[in-house]
């Protein structure tokens, strides 16, 4: 697991308002985004290299 010490979690913009599904982003480290579910902060997080990021979230926007 990478460290995520530093992080500076955001909610998604794409986050249900409802409190139901809701992701935060940390892209504010170097070489990592971190990716969690904002209803369990201290659980597992994804992590993922900015690039994959880039494409996922472009990947999505035309979805």
């Amino acid at each position: 697991m990478r460290d995520l010490t530093g992080a500076r979690w955001r909610k998604s913009s794409r986050s249900n308002g409802s409190g139901g599904e809701c992701v935060e982003v940390a892209d504010n480290l170097t070489g990592i985004v971190g990716v969690r579910d904002s209803k369990d902060p201290h659980g597992p997080a994804l992590t993922v290299t900015p690039e994959a990021w880039r494409a996922f979230v472009s990947f999505a926007k035309q979805s």
